[in-house]
């Protein structure tokens, strides 16, 4: 089996490997500013899905702070004249906040020559015709990505999770972005408690189902991607209470191995896969303690890929 990479689609559009900066906007979220609720969705640590991003500082230094914990990876004979990022604010919401703060913000980063292209965390309930003409109008610069945590298209799992909003919500802002010309990135949890694989494959195909029409064969930047987290218990967060109280089942690596591979086949051609699982900051891991050995996890991951 196999799948078009994020990493591949991006060497082959900019000539280059690209590396990922993790930055932060500033932005609240209305799951935590108590117009929806306060703590967040029960999964989401206190560095709101953002625990790698750079401290929130002005700008210029989060990027020189992200580019020197990047950089430090990357080996010598890489000037660091030539290096190229995507700009990823992905902490909280980053289109809940004042439109032309924002717009500043995002053009600053956009127009710097080291930035090749904006990767935009958000919710689809913060997406009104202001802030998507302004991605519209970043877009323009350069190529813009727009992630939606979806998570899950049950809406009682959804509930059960606090995430806020509805799955019809998430359906109208995916249209609305497409018709303003811009490329979604969907967020999925496998093994959100209540859960079974029918339903994380339900999920997949909901999401397969909208991207079809828009999709083309060859997997270009320009096409919608996919996002597949591995659910991690973290503490601090109300899903580590319920973990404490009412335990629920965590998948094996095999069992996680096999969804990746289930949901990856239910995906339109030309799909990009951004992720097929993730890290949890290892001083708040709970569960799984499996996921904290990556190279195993990845080695096993892709292992069960190339034999499916």
């Amino acid at each position: 089996m196999e799948y078009i990479h994020v990493s591949d689609v991006l060497k082959e559009t900019f000539g280059q490997k690209i590396y990922r900066l993790s930055l932060q906007s500033g932005c609240s979220c209305p799951n935590r500013d108590g117009k929806l609720g306060t703590g967040g969705c029960t999964f989401c640590s206190e560095g709101g899905s953002g625990d790698f991003a750079a401290p929130l500082l002005p700008i210029d230094e989060q990027i020189r702070l992200a580019r020197k914990r990047v950089d430090a990876k990357l080996p010598a004979s890489i000037p660091p004249e030539s290096r190229r990022y995507v700009a990823y604010f992905q902490s909280y919401t980053n289109t809940y906040g004042d439109t032309a703060r924002l717009r500043v913000l995002y053009l600053d980063v956009i127009r710097r020559p080291e930035i090749c292209l904006l990767s935009i965390g958000t919710r689809p309930d913060c997406l009104d015709d202001e802030k998507i003409s302004m991605l519209m109008e970043l877009n323009r610069v350069k190529p813009v990505w727009v992630e939606l945590g979806l998570q899950t298209a049950r809406d009682d799992i959804a509930e059960h999770i606090l995430r806020g909003y509805h799955t019809a919500v998430y359906d109208d802002a995916y249209y609305r972005l497409k018709a303003a010309g811009l490329t979604v990135i969907t967020h999925v949890i496998i093994g959100l408690p209540g859960e079974e694989l029918s339903d994380m494959e339900a999920t997949v195909k909901h999401v397969a189902s909208l991207y079809a029409p828009f999709m083309q064969a060859e997997g270009g930047i320009g096409n919608d991607g996919i996002k597949l987290q591995l659910l991690h218990v973290l503490r601090g967060t109300a899903l580590a209470s319920e973990y404490e109280t009412h335990p629920f089942h965590i998948m094996t690596l095999p069992e996680y191995a096999n969804a990746v591979v289930r949901c990856l086949t239910l995906l339109p051609e030309g799909t990009v896969v951004h992720r097929i699982t993730g890290d949890g900051p290892k001083q708040l891991l709970i569960a799984p303690l499996w996921s904290a050995d990556k190279k195993r996890v990845l080695n096993s991951l892709n292992k069960a890929i190339r034999e499916a």
